[in-house]
């Protein structure tokens, strides 16, 4: 299981898991349907069992590169600790998994779950043939809220977009700062990220224009919807967090990448999302 857990860095789930539960009470407190113990379950198994099967998926994908590269060769696969073969049965399941939980939420869940899945895992693929990788996996994660939205409502609406198209700016913002730990490796073996193609300065800038982005997208709600002092409180909060990541990596100096891409933005994700959770519960008092 520790070794499972590893392959999928199941760590990471602190990013998108929290703006699933955005999505979920949001549908709750903004639309007629009540809270239900059962969808918030089954709701949180969609989200572990998604996040798996992108995770493995793009371990087992990535396999040959992350064994060439100095940073990634310690990975599960190519250090031996898992087998290709049982990455690929392990995303292959846990696909199956989420499907069959989807059918036992309602029809939109269902028939929208292959194409849930094709984002995530399709990301895998795209630093292959494009830069814009980094807005893949944004995408995928964004589909948490809108998701969890659905989980609850059943039907789309404009709320949950806005903290979506918030999760897209955020995810690819701090995924180029990530990736410029591979800037030159991606450039030799012609792998393509918005680092390679653009170089630090050039790529730090995109991230920043992109956070800025995902600072109006979570300002975007209170304009739509009720709010209270505590989400501008968690609108403070996940702003500092953007703001601070940034004057810790700069073009000459990397070595607090991995700080700004774990600790800044796991505090942005939970403290955002529980400031809204308190001010969900402010708003109907």
């Amino acid at each position: 299981m520790k070794k499972y857990f590893s392959l999928v860095t199941f760590s990471h789930t602190i990013f998108a898991m929290p703006f699933a539960f955005i999505g979920f009470f949001l549908a709750v407190s903004t639309t007629p349907h009540p809270f239900d113990w059962l969808k918030l379950l089954l709701m949180l198994l969609c989200m572990v069992f998604a996040r798996n099967s992108a995770m493995a998926f793009n371990r087992y994908l990535d396999r040959d590169i992350d064994a060439m590269n100095p940073r990634t060769k310690v990975r599960d696969i190519p250090a031996g600790r898992i087998s290709p073969a049982s990455a690929l049965t392990f995303t292959l399941v846990n696909c199956a998994l989420f499907v069959i939980t989807t059918w036992f939420i309602n029809r939109i869940c269902f028939y929208l779950s292959p194409v849930a899945l094709l984002v995530v895992l399709g990301y895998s693929a795209t630093k292959r043939f494009t830069a814009l990788c980094h807005l893949v996996l944004g995408l995928g994660l964004s589909l948490a809220p809108i998701g969890a939205y659905l989980v609850v409502a059943g039907e789309f609406a404009m709320l949950p977009v806005f903290f979506s198209l918030a999760v897209v700016c955020w995810v690819s913002g701090f995924d180029i700062i990530y990736a410029l730990q591979d800037e030159g490796f991606d450039r030799e073996n012609r792998l393509h990220s918005i680092p390679s193609v653009l170089g630090t300065e050039r790529a730090l800038a995109v991230s920043t224009f992109l956070h800025v982005l995902s600072a109006v997208f979570v300002i975007m709600p209170a304009i739509y919807t009720e709010v209270g002092v505590p989400y501008y409180i968690g609108i403070l909060v996940y702003c500092s967090m953007l703001v601070y990541q940034h004057r810790l990596v700069k073009p000459n100096d990397l070595s607090r990448v991995n700080f700004a891409f774990m600790t800044t933005n796991g505090i942005a994700s939970v403290v955002f999302a529980v400031f809204f959770l308190i001010d969900r519960l402010w708003i109907r008092k």
